[in-house]
């Protein structure tokens, strides 16, 4: 082929597509009004697309003339959804939406529906700040982070504050509480309110062994391994650590720690074992405890009552692990060891979560 015919054919293909209208972009997640939220995905060579959404059975879509499936939930209560794509099997984010849930295994799109009054709303208050450090494990070996919120005029005084160690859950990074659980924002809006107290809130990456976060079924002796050596990555580095950096009232009445899932043993765990370090010990639908608690809580009896000043025991009702919850809840009751049982609707979620917080965090250091 000539030089000349070559020339004159890409002209033609260039012509061709120049001529081509692009594909309408695509609107997803589309909240309308009534709380209903459209999904959209342009995939037209797909077979088979679901919609999984947090807290709801995974949905199947449907597909127009354009290659376009779509699905339309039912009326949605205000909160933030997590969700994904199921294409043929395989696992999407949504393309079309910058909002995202970010997590070490499966990162996911989030839709925010809104509502007056919620806790993580974000409110015309006053803001704290949240401070991210880097620092080198000596314990574990490898470069690890950690987030600290600090109140709103923290930065004005010589005021020393009780301080929150909250713990994310298997899978997440230290990020998860304040990017997904909004941490920061409850803080602000119960301080705003005179709900909750000034407090600093530690927020720690929770593995003692990184390696347990690996795709496929959780090995249960390396889950165990990596929350009792989570307790001393705690306890020697990031404790020490964080108090000496901030103006942290050291006193024991002064210290809670709670978590989610994992973080919810982690707490259990390093808290019921250090009643001289703290008082105030949260469990939100703590997952990988096993039964063996003679083992894991060797000195724990009734005495431990004398110390803690709250041992907040919670899951939802619709969570798989609400049978594990119930049976250690059944020990400390065994033990003569108080706790305040707390069951509301719900699955394994974020949703349960940031309520588990907003409804705690107001009854600690009171």
């Amino acid at each position: 082929m000539s030089f000349m015919n070559r020339a004159v054919l890409f002209l033609l293909t260039v012509t061709v597509f120049a001529q081509t209208p692009p594909a309408p972009p695509i609107v997803s997640p589309e909240v309308h009004s009534d709380n209903t939220v459209t999904f959209r995905l342009r995939a037209p060579n797909a077979a088979v697309v679901n919609l999984s959404m947090e807290g709801t059975k995974s949905a199947p879509m449907q597909k127009d003339d354009k290659g376009v499936w779509s699905y339309t939930t039912s009326a949605l209560d205000p909160d933030i959804y997590g969700y994904s794509f199921n294409v043929d099997g395989v696992g999407l984010m949504d393309p079309n939406n910058s909002l995202m849930k970010p997590n070490l295994l499966s990162n996911s799109s989030a839709v925010h529906i809104p509502g007056p009054g919620l806790a993580w709303e974000t409110s015309d208050v006053p803001h704290g700040e949240v401070h991210h450090h880097f620092y080198k494990s000596a314990l574990v070996g490898d470069h690890r982070d950690y987030y600290v919120y600090t109140p709103p005029g923290y930065t004005e005084g010589s005021t020393k504050y009780p301080v929150l160690y909250l713990l994310h859950g298997y899978s997440d990074d230290a990020s998860g509480w304040s990017a997904v659980g909004h941490a920061n924002v409850i803080l602000d809006n119960l301080i705003a309110e005179k709900k909750a107290k000034p407090m600093i809130v530690v927020m720690p990456l929770g593995y003692g062994a990184p390696e347990v976060v690996a795709r496929g079924r959780i090995d249960m002796e390396k889950f165990r391994v990596n929350i009792v050596k989570f307790r001393e990555v705690l306890l020697t580095e990031v404790m020490p650590q964080v108090e000496k950096e901030y103006r942290i009232d050291r006193r024991r009445e002064m210290r809670a720690i709670a978590g989610l899932s994992m973080g919810g043993a982690e707490s259990l765990i390093t808290g019921l074992n250090n009643l001289d370090k703290f008082s105030y010990v949260g469990s939100f639908s703590a997952g990988g405890l096993g039964e063996d608690y003679d083992v894991l809580f060797p000195k724990l009896d009734q005495s431990a009552n004398k110390q803690l000043k709250l041992l907040w025991i919670a899951c939802g009702t619709e969570d798989g692990l609400i049978g594990t919850n119930r049976k250690f809840r059944d020990m400390l009751a065994a033990k003569y060891v108080r706790f305040t049982p707390i069951e509301t609707p719900g699955m394994h979620t974020w949703m349960v979560w940031r309520r588990n917080l907003a409804t705690i965090a107001p009854l600690l250091f009171q």
